[in-house]
């Protein structure tokens, strides 16, 4: 059976992960997160003292970029490959509103792009996977045979995403702090100089607003099924 590359591009908190994970495992194909990688390097950078909501120190962590390693090791029991750092499994402690509110600042920097997409392009070598992101479909995979751009209200998104922390026992993350984070990223996302947010010109547009994650998962799915048969 053809395998095909699944792009899957567009704003945060629109559950782009969850759908990529939904069509590998159906699929049976890598998932890569690349969110997580860009999560973990904020990490980094949170731990060494590079960066915080007052302060980036850019030119620190582009002298030390060869000595951020990640890696994705598959979870059985989860049904998914997490992400690690040095070696060191971070996949939980990447998801907080700390991470989120400082990797939009990260993302922007060209020295670790650069870095982290020549890391990208290696897992899409075979075919057979799915990545979600900020510019698969226009800078990763432009060749993909499935690009999706999801999208869906900014207070929609938030609510999911306060939601899902709420879920995770954050009972300290106001709702505002989520809502104005996922209107700060987007700001930053959309304009930032190297691979901005933008829906490549052959993707799909998903606006998930009123789409259960079954009802978006099976459109996509279909779609895929297309391509590949």
């Amino acid at each position: 059976m053809k395998k095909i590359t699944i792009a899957i591009d567009g704003h945060s908190s629109t559950g782009k992960s969850t759908l990529a994970k939904q069509l590998a495992k159906e699929l049976n194909y890598v998932y890569v997160d690349t969110g997580a990688m860009y999560r973990a390097v904020t990490f980094y950078a949170m731990q060494q003292g590079f960066i915080n909501p007052n302060h980036f120190d850019k030119e620190a962590l582009i002298q030390e970029l060869n000595q951020i390693h990640l890696s994705f090791v598959f979870n059985d029991k989860l049904g998914f490959a997490e992400i690690y750092l040095n070696d060191v499994n971070v996949e939980s402690v990447i998801r907080s509103i700390r991470v989120s509110n400082l990797v939009s600042q990260i993302a922007q920097v060209s020295e670790v792009r650069k870095k982290l997409v020549e890391q990208q392009k290696k897992y899409g070598i075979a075919k057979g996977v799915v990545m979600d992101g900020r510019d698969i479909g226009t800078v990763v995979f432009p060749d993909a045979e499935l690009k999706i751009f999801m999208t869906a209200s900014a207070e929609i998104r938030a609510q999911r995403r306060f939601a899902e922390l709420q879920e995770k026992g954050d009972a300290t993350t106001s709702f505002n702090d989520v809502f104005k984070n996922v209107v700060d990223r987007d700001q930053m996302d959309s304009n930032r100089s190297d691979s901005p947010l933008k829906q490549a010109n052959d993707a799909i547009v998903i606006d998930n607003s009123q789409l259960t994650k079954d009802e978006q998962f099976n459109v996509i799915l279909d779609l895929a099924r297309q391509l590949i048969n």
